[in-house]
């Protein structure tokens, strides 16, 4: 009996071992031209956005952070610039265990931020990439819904609506489907929750039950689960 002991004990310190290295992220790489500034590592912990770490960048762009996570989730590096402006100096990232790069430039922080290293944030740039295309029809709709022509013909209203809302539904099932697809990935929650927690509770209940085990117990499995859990109550 006293084996067996040993050999469980063995085998949870092992796992543990292999859990604490897996449970170290590092985010590092190298702003362009940034002269002078306040690089942070954050995320949102209750609700509330936190400073995990800065660094003061002075005449170099490379920076370094490190830190451990539960589960991958979205952080951020936020570049607190000495130029009095805030608009676009935050990069969004879904990070997880390992080593992940951001390159990027200053005048240019967000937009041509280059992010390599995480499953998670190619799943999510992906996603992007084809919602970025029905976010641009709803725009064109948008727009000719606007024009004083149409707005004089009930008729092209009606259609213009029609058509607005066969958008937003494709756009809908291709999040669901896109998330489905990905249950193996925290992408899939995160999606449901960020994009279409207002869904049919059915189609985000039956996601949630094929999530993987490892993802189902990650910060946003656990918060869909409870997200389920308020709607079933309502």
């Amino acid at each position: 009996m006293k084996y067996l002991t040993f050999f469980l004990l063995f085998g949870l310190l092992i796992v543990s071992c292999g859990d604490n290295q897996k449970m170290k992220m590092e985010v590092a790489g190298n702003v362009k031209g940034l002269k002078k500034g306040t690089l942070f590592l954050q995320k949102v912990e209750d609700s509330v956005l936190v400073t995990l770490d800065s660094l003061e960048m002075r005449g170099k762009g490379d920076f370094l952070f490190e830190t451990e996570l539960e589960s991958p989730e979205i952080y951020y590096l936020y570049l607190k610039k000495d130029d009095n402006n805030d608009i676009n100096d935050r990069i969004t990232f879904f990070g997880e265990a390992g080593k992940i790069t951001i390159n990027t430039i200053w005048n240019g922080f967000d937009s041509k931020a280059v992010i390599e290293g995480s499953d998670a944030q190619k799943k999510l740039e992906e996603y992007k990439a084809v919602m970025s295309r029905f976010n641009a029809q709803n725009l064109e709709l948008l727009r000719a819904s606007q024009d004083s022509v149409l707005l004089s013909n009930p008729m092209a209203i009606d259609s213009l609506q029609v058509a607005n809302e066969q958008n937003i539904k494709r756009s809908y099932l291709y999040a669901l489907n896109y998330a489905m697809s990905n249950a193996n990935s925290d992408v899939a929650p995160f999606i449901a929750l960020t994009e279409v927690a207002d869904a049919n509770v059915k189609y985000l209940d039956s996601l949630y039950h094929i999530l993987s085990p490892e993802v189902a117990q990650g910060k946003y499995g656990k918060a869909l689960k409870k997200h389920l859990e308020a709607r079933a109550s309502e």
